[in-house]
């Protein structure tokens, strides 16, 4: 090829490509407005929200500590998004919707009265509180992500997902509190919970070996909690380490953990070692006992969060297992801002997706491209989830679940009726996507029963 056609292929590639921004292929722009009609319909649809942190019901004066197995409260400062940050006014339209708040600021005096009625309100519905706040939430259940269930936190309204993580770090962590501050803040709660774990089956002490570890405490710990009305448990490993768990070989962990279990402190590549053959392990056993593996995927909290560590990507291999065929995973919060990772990894068929999180990460015009991007990919593996938790007393878990269950349903509403003006579906087929979405792709994965219709909110009333 002579030069003066080699200018012309490289040019006209570069065409094709975009590189040249005058003539690259604009993308459409994300959808603005949603069918009023749609989003009316979608707006009447009892939810099951995949993933959230409610509280238990408490009394004047009490908390709950056990939301989360790890607690960011000895995290180093960092910035809140946006949507998270008090000033936010979304949070006085939730005020608003659930008791009744007759104010437009958030003076100092206003949220004082707000919170005299919050906790009147409290008092009053006593253990029905939480199911309360889910008829304002338009949810039909949640699936509850805490140490413990709780007073008020019932079935079939709340379901329980567990965390598992402690069973996959039975050594010393010392060593891993040194990698970053993150991990010193963190490590301890596990350490806490491997040893209420070990309570509960009434042992002072770990097994001397891996397999009668596995066997005395792995099992019946995931045995029991099943029995105590887990749909999932929950991996935040990603809080810990990379998520990048290979097939260890089970000749090698089995001679970590006896080396370690007496004390020491195990190299940082011999612990992954034996933390990558548990947590197959615990994924292969929670197939077996029919209980869905959640894990959280892409950004997370704290200064020193290692975001490109839980890319879902890296959890591939796993999927990819035969060995883990029968156990069927939820990408939590959608694996932001790893989204459209997430969308190549729906058509395994052991793999799902949630956008919890993104509900305020995002306001719902991006969250709606999400959404749209996975509808035209594998609907049946999306599922509607808020991430709802308490930021501070005056904007508890039932104020962010307010604002995040709305604008999950807005960004819905704007994929789908984007998709009905690119003539991609019709009316009748977006309608189904919303149910699907919003109750049923989470009805089929956890076997659940539909409920008869909640009722209806109750506005302002309290």
């Amino acid at each position: 090829m002579n030069k003066k056609a080699l200018i012309v292929l490289l040019f006209s590639l570069s065409l094709g490509s975009g590189l040249v921004g005058c003539s690259s292929t604009p993308q459409p722009p994300a959808q603005a407005t949603a069918d009023p009609t749609l989003a009316a319909e979608i707006a009447k649809i009892k939810a099951i929200d995949n993933h959230a942190h409610p509280w238990r019901a408490v009394k004047d004066g009490e908390t709950d500590d056990e939301w989360d197995a790890l607690m960011p409260d000895a995290l180093e400062p960092f910035p809140s998004p946006v949507r998270l940050r008090p000033e936010n006014p979304e949070y006085i339209a939730a005020w608003r919707a659930l008791y009744g708040y007759a104010y437009q600021d958030a003076s100092a005096a206003h949220v004082r009265e707000l919170m005299e009625t919050k906790r009147r309100v409290m008092r009053e519905r006593g253990d029905g509180y939480p199911a309360w706040v889910l008829d304002q939430l338009g949810t039909e259940t949640m699936l509850a992500n805490r140490v413990a269930m709780g007073r008020g936190l019932a079935a079939p309204r709340y379901r329980w997902v567990s965390y598992i993580d402690a069973l996959m770090l039975p050594l010393s962590s010392e060593g891993a509190r040194k990698v970053n501050p993150d991990y010193r803040a963190f490590y301890p709660g596990e350490d806490k919970l491997l040893k209420r774990y070990l309570a509960e089956l009434q042992l002072s002490a770990l097994p001397a070996t891996l397999d009668d570890y596995a066997a005395k405490v792995v099992t019946p710990t995931l045995e029991r909690q099943r029995r105590d009305g887990a749909v999932a448990v929950k991996f935040e490993a990603a809080y810990l380490r990379s998520l990048d768990f290979a097939d260890a070989p089970e000749s090698e962990a089995r001679r970590i953990y006896a080396k370690y279990v007496k004390g020491g402190e195990p190299p940082a590549a011999e612990y992954k070692t034996l933390q990558d053959y548990l947590f197959r392990y615990l994924a292969r056993e929670a197939g077996r006992l029919g209980l869905a593996v959640h894990l959280h995927v892409g950004s997370g909290v704290g200064a020193y969060f290692g975001v490109s560590g839980a890319n879902p990507l890296l959890l591939e291999p796993a999927f990819n297992d035969p060995a883990l065929h029968q156990t069927n995973f939820v990408l939590i919060h959608g694996g932001w801002p790893f989204a459209k990772q997430t969308t190549g990894l729906l058509d395994k068929p052991n793999v799902y997706a949630d956008f919890s999180a993104q509900t305020f990460l995002l306001y719902p015009r991006e969250l709606g491209e999400v959404i749209r991007s996975w509808l035209e990919f594998v609907p049946e593996k999306v599922l509607f989830g808020t991430d709802a938790f308490a930021i501070t007393p005056e904007i508890g878990w039932e104020d962010l679940g307010w604002v995040t269950a709305n604008s999950g349903r807005q960004a819905l509403a704007l994929a789908l009726t984007g998709m009905m003006n690119d003539g991609e579906i019709t009316r009748e087929r977006a309608l189904e996507l919303a149910r699907m979405v919003l109750r049923e792709n989470a009805i089929k994965l956890y076997g659940l029963q539909a409920q008869p219709q909640a009722q209806a909110k109750e506005g302002g009333k309290r």
